[in-house]
């Protein structure tokens, strides 16, 4: 079986049930208020914040890890190590928010990504102890078995985001299946004022549900899977966000701003998919945005 099998076998699994929901709630509320939240899930980047952060443990480890086979340069590394154990803290506040508004697969499998993560953090501090005590060779072992669990670990992270679409935004892909013409939406008088509602577009194979808001005589429209995951976002409200009139996602409270789609409210990072929209006759038209369209 493939490792990529293997972590599936694992989030089929339901061993770590019972701990992740008391995590997940416990997650949630040190993690207040929501505008922290938000920031932790990268809302206010439009990209989710966790794999940024990232890159600064792990690109300092293993910078770390060629400077320390070189005798002269190991002071360098005893810098570098204690950069990613204090960027460690940050990148797993955001991986916690992040993972408490995933679906269960992801959640179990995050479960062991932050094991790993815990026990590579510790072998890291641990190595940092050594060496202040003038134990170098015991350091050393120390960061690189930790390196090696960390190596591991974000392999785990990149199946999560990759092969199980954590933090990738479930509106592009369904955007990608749409008709790249013209959907006619019905005439305006049909649509509910200031609220969703259901249109579908003419996808690959099965219609692609679309939500539509009905602003006087404007309207806008997008793509009906919310980018987070994929929620019927035609089932949720218009709302006041933040000073920005939004459409909030029925499932986890995304909230997208009716004029541009951008996330002004989490768990999403993404913006949500908007189409074009004219109008002809008393009828609304939309269509997908011009980065969609074939050249």
């Amino acid at each position: 079986m493939s490792l990529l099998g293997v972590l599936d076998r694992i989030a089929d699994l339901p061993t770590f049930d019972k701990a992740i929901e008391p995590a997940r709630k416990a997650v949630n509320s040190l993690l207040r208020p929501q505008v922290i939240r938000d920031a932790l899930h990268g809302t206010w980047i439009g990209h989710p914040l966790h794999p940024v952060l990232a890159q600064v443990p792990v690109g300092t480890w293993v910078s770390a890890g060629v400077l320390d086979l070189i005798p002269a340069t190991r002071p360098a590394a005893t810098v570098l190590i204690g950069t990613g154990v204090a960027a460690a803290v940050p990148t797993a506040m955001a991986g916690a928010a992040d993972w408490s508004e995933q679906e269960i697969g992801v959640k179990r499998l995050g479960v062991v990504h932050a094991v790993a993560n815990s026990v590579a953090l510790g072998l890291y501090v641990g190595s940092l102890v050594a060496r202040a005590k003038g134990a170098g060779t015991l350091g050393r072992v120390l960061s690189y078995t930790g390196l090696g669990l960390a190596g591991g670990s974000a392999a785990i992270g990149g199946h999560m985001s990759y092969a199980q679409s954590s933090g990738a935004s479930h509106a592009a892909t369904t955007a990608r299946t749409l008709t790249h013409e013209w959907i006619d939406l019905g005439p305006l008088d049909d649509l509910a004022e200031g609220r969703p509602t259901l249109r579908t577009g003419e996808g690959q194979g099965a219609p692609v549900p679309l939500a539509v808001v009905r602003r006087g005589s404007h309207v806008d429209a997008f793509v009906g899977a919310c980018s987070h995951l994929g929620g019927p976002l035609a089932e949720g409200a218009v709302e006041d966000v933040r000073g920005h009139e939004c459409l909030v996602c029925p499932w986890h409270g995304s909230a997208f701003d009716l004029s541009n789609g951008e996330p002004r409210r989490g768990p999403a990072a993404n913006p949500q998919e908007k189409l074009e929209v004219r109008y002809e006759g008393g009828r609304v038209l939309a269509r997908l945005a011009g980065r969609h369209l074939e050249g």
